[in-house]
């Protein structure tokens, strides 16, 4: 399966500057990992300890993935991932 992969501007520069990529998986957990592979220092920005950092959002398709089965949610062609990284403040 093919999807893009919006990526956020903290990222870029690990992806040469893209802020869109064509990835490859059945899950968004192999999407994510397809990415991580083949633009090294992503995965560790994206994972701490193999989980999924807790300020980093994963949406498919506008939707949260941790409404659908999270990392584990199946992702067919065409489908859009956005990494969202989590804003605080106060």
């Amino acid at each position: 399966m093919s999807v893009l992969v919006r990526i956020p501007t903290p990222l870029r520069r690990f992806v040469d500057g893209n802020s869109i990529l064509e990835a490859r998986g059945k899950t968004v957990s192999q999407v994510l990992g397809d990415l991580s592979q083949r633009y090294p220092g992503v995965g560790e920005r994206l994972y701490d300890g193999g989980s999924l950092r807790p300020f980093i959002n994963i949406y498919l398709n506008n939707e949260d993935i941790r409404f659908l089965q999270g990392e584990g949610t199946a992702v067919k062609d065409g489908d859009v991932i956005s990494i969202v990284p989590a804003i605080a403040g106060g």
